[in-house]
């Protein structure tokens, strides 16, 4: 039996924020009730599909009744190591079936499971061991240096383990690793006896850890309920197919990545995994696995519609492709759709929310558009998926019109909202009003429910009483044909408070200078607001999530000064 979320967070969890129904008591009528958990789903699938190859990793596959097996393996090594019910198990891993299986296999233990994002550097993935009190780690190969600098600050870990027997940089394991590999252990367990009934599904399933890109990062409680309701809603959203094959393009550990990990289990459809995003690879998977979809954010999908030799590959099993984790451009979904030869939209999610909450599914209502029509709302935020709540709301928390125009805050509440966040009781109040988890995004909605994001709350500019919105101008940015990437920030003026300005990085052997860039904006924006200057640079600092960091960017600029303007 699982432990309740309020038994192991008794201070996390108010009365407004515990969701899920009241467990009728005692025998029979108990038993009706069947608890909400992502497990059920593994278990249909390989009830349904057992001898369908389910799952595709490297030169391996598995069918549904092998994946079911090792999951129930995992399970069992970890019982056998003494996991408790609530103790947190960490993966430091890139993308592959072992990382896929512990999404069950720790579930299934009575453990809950921590990703870790790789792109992190070694005092924040420090940090998050010691918050979140993991006890096993498991790791790649590739890690172990990593892991050998952090180790002193650790030790609650109790025991690591190696992924590979084998990997792409083969050295000799440091005697503080487990000599039996992760393979090794489910070889000599015995699968965990499956019985979901013993799980309570208002315990903790998930945790997540965001960005910290202000701030150290919090750990994302994520129910057994949460997860799987969630699964639903996007199977129900997406329309997933059992013969839908998805390519795992995003990191596991990546919100936009992880959603994907139940919804294709529950369609019975198939995972491809890939180590890591390569457009070759990409395409090569493509081919290979008949892939029909997958999911990318920007910098990926710009990748990919510039890789040199993609006209070599037959891509015509793709169906479609959701582009998320930043604002996307009109011009990147029609390149994609156009290279690519399939439909594009894009989506909408956060960690808070697990994570999607919109898609820009242009509506059978509006089927009868035009094609650039088509192709705006396709490039929208979208409007909301199966089972999710939105509104935009002004400081009051009232409604703004559905104008197209005017900006409010995006509000949510849905199936996949978070408990709160681990061990952080005053900023989980903080981040709900009303039972309404604040995004933080601001955006403007119309009379169709389309919303379309402007920018972060903390993100818009404010230069002589006129609020700019730095994404639109980065999305008018990114449309010229030299630019790659881009990030509009405000700087300080004496006259005007704050101006943008644009952080600008070309195109391989492309050339541009600040004065084409802005006569290229001009006419498409806005006078004020047209960056007051430009900076050319190789390349612009990222998150381990890919986020570009602009409260780095606009650090060089504001240092000095007696206050934030904005």
């Amino acid at each position: 039996m699982l432990f309740s979320g309020k038994m192991l967070f008794p201070d996390i969890f108010p009365e407004w924020i515990t969701r899920g129904r009241e467990r009728a008591q005692g025998g029979k009528q108990r038993n009706m009730i069947l608890p909400l958990t992502p497990l059920r789903l593994l278990d249909r699938a390989q009830r349904v599909y057992g001898n369908k190859v389910g799952v595709v990793c490297a030169e391996r596959g598995f069918t549904y009744s092998e994946f079911f097996e090792r999951c129930m393996r995992l399970a069992g090594a970890l019982r056998c190591q003494g996991l408790r019910p609530g103790e947190r198990v960490a993966f430091l891993s890139y993308n592959c079936h072992r990382l896929l299986e512990a999404y069950y296999g720790v579930l299934q233990a009575g453990g809950v499971l921590l990703p870790l994002n790789i792109r992190l550097a070694p005092p924040e993935i420090a940090f998050i061991l010691q918050d979140s009190g993991a006890r096993f780690l498991f790791l790649d190969r590739d890690f172990i240096p990593l892991a050998e600098g952090i180790k002193q600050q650790l030790p609650e870990i109790e025991r690591f383990f190696l992924l590979e027997a084998d990997g792409p940089s083969p050295n000799q394991a440091p005697d503080w690793i487990e000599t039996r590999d992760y393979d090794q252990l489910l070889a000599e367990a015995s699968p965990a006896p499956y019985d979901f009934m013993g799980v309570d599904e208002n315990s903790l399933a998930e945790l997540f850890y965001t960005s910290g890109t202000s701030g150290d990062p919090k750990g994302v409680m994520l129910s057994h309920r949460t997860v799987y309701l969630h699964a639903l809603n996007l199977l129900a959203t997406l329309r997933t197919p059992d013969t839908g094959v998805e390519l795992h393009t995003i990191p596991l550990f990546h919100a936009n990545g992880w959603g994907h990990a139940h919804t294709v289990t529950a369609a019975g459809a198939t995972h491809v995994l890939m180590r890591r995003f390569d457009p070759k690879q990409v395409c090569e998977l493509v081919q290979k696995e008949k892939v029909t979809t997958f999911s990318m954010v920007p910098t990926m999908a710009a990748a990919l519609v510039h890789y040199p030799e993609l006209a070599r590959y037959d891509l015509s099993s793709l169906e479609w492709l959701m582009v998320g984790g930043s604002a996307s451009s009109e011009e990147l979904i029609q390149s994609v759709e156009q290279k690519l030869g399939c439909k594009c939209y894009a989506g909408y999610g956060l960690t808070e929310t697990s994570p999607v909450l919109t898609i820009a599914y242009v509506k059978d209502t509006l089927l009868g558009a035009s094609p650039q029509e088509r192709l705006r709302r396709q490039s929208m935020t979208g409007h909301s998926a199966v089972g999710v709540e939105l509104r935009v709301v002004d400081e009051e928390g009232r409604e703004v019109p559905r104008d197209g125009q005017t900006v409010g805050e995006i509000v949510a509440r849905s199936d996949g909202v978070m408990e709160g966040y681990w061990r952080r009781p005053e900023q989980t109040r903080a981040t709900f009003r009303d039972g309404w988890l604040l995004t933080g995004d601001m955006a403007v909605w119309d009379e169709e429910g389309y919303l379309l994001i402007v920018d972060r709350k903390k993100e818009i500019i404010i230069t002589g009483g006129e609020n700019i919105s730095s994404l639109e101008v980065e999305k008018v940015l990114l449309a010229h044909p030299g630019v790659y990437e881009c990030a509009v920030i405000a700087v300080p003026d004496e006259k005007w408070g704050e101006v943008p300005k644009a952080l600008v990085v070309l195109k391989k052997n492309v050339s541009a200078t600040e004065q084409e860039l802005t006569a290229f904006l001009r006419g498409r924006l806005a006078v004020y607001k047209i960056p007051r200057s430009f900076e050319f640079l190789p390349e612009l600092p990222k998150s381990g999530t890919g986020k570009i960091l602009k409260k780095v960017l606009r650090e060089k600029y504001w240092t000095g000064q007696a206050k934030r303007v904005h």
